[in-house]
């Protein structure tokens, strides 16, 4: 049966807002050619002074899906780049190598370094997955190139035993077949697990058109992204704090990371790190809350303006 296209229709809309931000749609090719990262970025060759901040999506829908409701209001303050992942949206690589967050950071490095003046520092956030990637990009940068950085619900001290709570959670054997939905109802549950105050019915045709256009593409490779993440496995990854200054972000009722690690990772992180919890918000406050995320974001990165978005 075929389906109304729900989905192809908003991602035309959410492409639409990152338009009317003024960013511009761009595929930058990296190493050669064997990758290519797809993103949004202000428009190049612009005599343009504001600060540069680079938005990096969690596992799931591209780009312009997750960080919709911010590019409009950070835009007036921040020259924008916003990429899409490897294996999301257009972005992807034929270079052998570990599928794991430390190499999306570096692909992310390479393409702030291909689309930035040099000397440029930059400013990074990051939701769930991307903010792992977001971690791994501002140890491998250091603060001379990374001035801030936004850990959103993202646990960096995610262990074995925390992906078993999930699965609990979620009613799943593996993590995969909750963050790859391949039927309506695992695509309910995940967003069921991503909302706190999701209570409307959403119909299985819609559902369906959910997991063909999100969830079909590239699947193997993002199989092999969620395995090789490197995060609870003490032999590839070590915690350590950040010589920049973070904000941890976290919605207060997560039910894919709860929020009794984002106490765990700020103290992780150390004494240039600080928690701010969003009540009332799940693993998405961005969508469920954007005024207040965007607020403290702003706040965060320009401490200076203090000013209401």
């Amino acid at each position: 049966m075929p389906t109304l296209g729900i989905a192809r229709l908003l991602d035309a809309y959410f492409r639409r807002r990152l338009a009317t931000a003024g960013l511009v749609e761009a595929s930058v090719p990296l190493d050669g050619g064997t990758t290519t990262v797809h993103c949004w970025r202000f428009p190049p060759g612009a005599d343009d002074v504001r600060p540069v901040l680079v938005l990096l999506h969690g596992f799931g829908p591209p780009a312009t899906w997750q960080w919709r409701r911010q590019v409009g209001p950070l835009s007036r303050r921040f020259r924008l780049i916003v990429p899409d992942l490897l294996f999301f949206g257009g972005s992807g690589t034929a270079a052998p190598g570990a599928r794991s967050e430390a190499h999306q950071a570096e692909a992310v490095a390479k393409l702030v370094a291909a689309v930035v003046p040099p000397g440029t520092r930059v400013s990074v956030a990051g939701t769930s997955y991307g903010g792992f990637v977001a971690y791994h990009m501002a140890r491998l940068l250091g603060p001379a190139a990374v001035e801030r950085v936004v850990i959103a619900s993202s646990d960096l001290l995610k262990a074995d035993a925390d992906d078993r709570a999930l699965l609990h959670r979620g009613g799943a054997e593996c993590v995969e077949d909750v963050m790859l939905p391949r039927s309506p109802e695992q695509m309910q549950r995940l967003l069921q697990l991503a909302y706190h105050r999701r209570r409307r019915y959403t119909p299985g045709f819609v559902l369906r058109d959910l997991v063909q256009y999100l969830y079909s593409d590239k699947v193997e490779e993002k199989k092999e992204l969620i395995r090789g993440i490197t995060l609870g496995n003490k032999d590839k990854f070590q915690l350590t704090p950040l010589s920049q200054e973070v904000l941890v972000l976290w919605g207060e009722h997560d039910q894919i990371f709860p929020i009794e690690k984002a106490f765990q990772v700020a103290r992780r992180l150390g004494a240039n790190a600080r928690l701010e919890v969003l009540k009332d918000t799940g693993h998405m406050p961005q969508e469920e809350d954007p005024k207040r995320f965007n607020e403290a974001l702003l706040n965060f990165l320009l401490p200076a303006s203090k000013s209401s978005l």
